[in-house]
């Protein structure tokens, strides 16, 4: 039996609007345009649908561990609530100073979800809107997806040498390309 296969979502700039403060509560949350309706329709598709995320936030004292989980679990209610689902969300808290082994590009949180889940990392995929999110993805054989919405745009022109990854509008346009991409196969 073959391993399944994911939907590695990056949350802020992908899923919320991104915040050069940090999103620190649920207040300061907002969902991107078109991302709940985009959820909903990844959550009709065989994949795994997990959230990695990089939290510096709480490594640099400006949000405790306890406020972000009240996110996640608000921010998981509300995509349930529009259709959708996640089925996990990993999380790094750590500064890129400390040099983990879960901050991306690295890929601790994408094993983690591999090891649980039972998923091949080399038939998933990853959406993301920076450049950590595209080394992550090559770096565990996935296909990377980078989008144009929160941080996308800049960090497109920093790796516009790079072919080794599509980009995309938005999280909308990643579910369609993927959809297109699955029904070819």
């Amino acid at each position: 039996m073959n391993a399944r296969r994911a939907i590695f979502l990056d949350r802020d700039g992908v899923i919320n609007v991104n915040r050069a403060d940090h999103v620190k509560t649920w207040d300061e949350f907002a969902f991107l345009p078109g991302a709940l309706d985009a959820l909903r329709q990844l959550a009709a598709r065989d994949f795994a649908l997990v959230v990695t995320t990089n939290q510096a936030a709480i490594g640099r004292g400006l949000m405790s561990e306890a406020s972000l989980r009240d996110i996640h679990a608000r921010m998981t209610d509300a995509i349930a609530r529009a259709g959708g689902r996640l089925d996990a969300i990993y999380f790094c808290p750590h500064r890129p100073e400390d040099l983990c082994a879960c901050r991306k590009p690295q890929t601790g949180m994408y094993l983690a979800a591999a090891r649980q889940f039972g998923i091949d990392p080399t038939r998933s995929y990853v959406i993301g809107d920076a450049q950590a999110d595209v080394d992550a993805a090559r770096a565990i054989g996935a296909q990377g997806i980078l989008v144009l919405t929160g941080r996308g745009s800049e960090q497109s022109a920093k790796m516009s040498a790079r072919n080794d990854y599509i980009v995309v509008a938005d999280l909308a346009r990643a579910v369609e390309w993927i959809g297109q991409r699955e029904s070819a196969r």
